[in-house]
């Protein structure tokens, strides 16, 4: 009777060894499985795209978490203040809220009047706005175009380095013109790329400028290429790496990063019309020129800039800034869910895909939170008219407002509700 007892139990034991193996292997199963839903998984069977057949103006609101990864310590920081945005988004007119969806060029004079009638979510200076002013002068007109503003400004600048300074030029606000970030990594790698984006951001604060409009995204090689001065000059791997690191150092010193060109101009030569037209093939894209927006998007930026560029196997018929195809991309392959910016609109060639329309709308319908113009005048009064008339939604235009609000709790500046 012992002997029988003892193989049964042994028996018992062997079954209960052989379905504890099996249930640890299928859990590990799973679990590589949810790792890996969130992250690009490249088909190297087709060029096609994800889905994009939905009509224009399907996006996803960001409140909804369910595509993020569950086994996250920490939730992203993009979404971590939304009840809040929600409730200062539902205490504004209609009026306020399509104005927190401009980022306007600001003009030579009289901002303030600009601010106080369109309440825009941002303004944007270039070189004109700094030129022959003292430090001085920049701060007080920096805060007055704050005070005026009932929601605290975006402020931003392009300040890329190389070609592109709209504030280091200016001998009387910095004593030399930041190197471009292919120059300085080729003298001393990251280490330099770091030390530039500290001065840059020094200089940027002490002006009152919170956000800049870089890094950089786009890979190119080649010197013929049309960004090729302005890149790293590096591939996709070196690449990320340089903007996983600005953008951290950017975050941890409190200035905003926008991570420009999506989808990326790649290796695209001069266009010849005004919008460049990219023909490789969707894979392209996922071993090369998404890696820095992941890794940007991974480091915690909350803006990303979208081109003019027309990429084929995405959206043959529309520049991607105007595409609800490449903002589907964006928002479902790369799980991006902070604020979408266009490239500026003011633009004759965007017009063509327009019908000669003011393309503000177009680019809200296709996805954009943040409209980069130089009109407001026109885009505003746009917009407003079709959110009125019930083209646009207005559940469109507070997605949108939301996102930007809480951009702005990220960043500081508006006071974040205590946990």
């Amino acid at each position: 009777m012992a002997k029988k007892y003892t193989a049964f139990m042994l028996a018992v034991i062997l079954l209960f060894l052989l379905f504890g193996c099996a249930r640890d292997f299928s859990s590990k199963s799973d679990n590589t499985d949810s790792n890996t839903e969130n992250t690009i998984q490249p088909d190297v069977t087709t060029d096609v795209p994800p889905d994009t057949t939905n009509a224009e103006g399907d996006t996803n609101d960001v409140s909804d978490t369910s595509g993020t990864d569950e086994t996250s310590d920490t939730e992203p920081p993009i979404i971590i203040k939304m009840e809040q945005a929600d409730r200062i988004v539902n205490d504004m007119s209609i009026e306020e809220k399509v104005g927190q969806l401009f980022l306007a060029r600001l003009p030579v004079y009289d901002g303030e009047s600009m601010i106080l009638q369109f309440t825009p979510g941002g303004v944007v200076m270039f070189g004109n706005n700094f030129s022959g002013k003292s430090a001085s002068t920049v701060i007080n007109e920096i805060a007055s175009l704050q005070s005026a503003s009932r929601f605290p400004l975006i402020v931003a600048v392009d300040e890329e380095g190389g070609t592109v300074t709209r504030v280091s030029h200016q001998t009387k606000l910095c004593k030399k013109r930041f190197r471009s970030p292919r120059e300085l990594y080729d003298e001393g790698g990251i280490d330099l790329i770091l030390s530039d984006a500290e001065e840059k951001c020094a200089l940027l604060l002490s002006l009152g400028i919170n956000c800049n409009l870089a890094p950089v995204c786009d890979i190119s090689t080649d010197p013929s290429d049309f960004m090729y001065e302005r890149s790293l000059g590096r591939d996709a791997f070196e690449t990320s790496e340089y903007i996983s690191a600005v953008v951290a150092k950017m975050k941890e010193l409190g200035v905003a990063s926008v991570l420009k060109h999506f989808p990326g101009y790649g290796s695209t030569k001069e266009p010849q019309n005004g919008i460049a037209v990219d023909e490789r093939d969707y894979n392209d894209f996922i071993f090369s020129d998404f890696l820095p927006f992941e890794a940007g998007i991974e480091a915690g930026c909350g803006a990303i800039l979208v081109a003019h560029n027309i990429v084929n196997c995405i959206d043959p018929d529309n520049p991607a800034s105007l595409s609800s195809a490449v903002h589907r991309v964006l928002r479902d392959t790369l799980s991006f869910e902070g604020v979408i910016i266009t490239d500026n609109l003011s633009s004759a060639t965007i017009t063509d895909y327009t019908d000669g329309k003011d393309p503000a709308v177009k680019a809200i319908l296709a996805g954009n939170d943040l409209i980069c113009c130089n009109d407001i005048v026109s885009s505003y009064s746009a917009v407003l008219a079709a959110v009125l008339n019930g083209e646009i939604d207005e559940g469109r235009i507070n997605e949108s407002a939301k996102r930007i609000i809480n951009w702005k709790i990220s960043l500081g500046l508006i006071e974040a509700d205590p946990d």
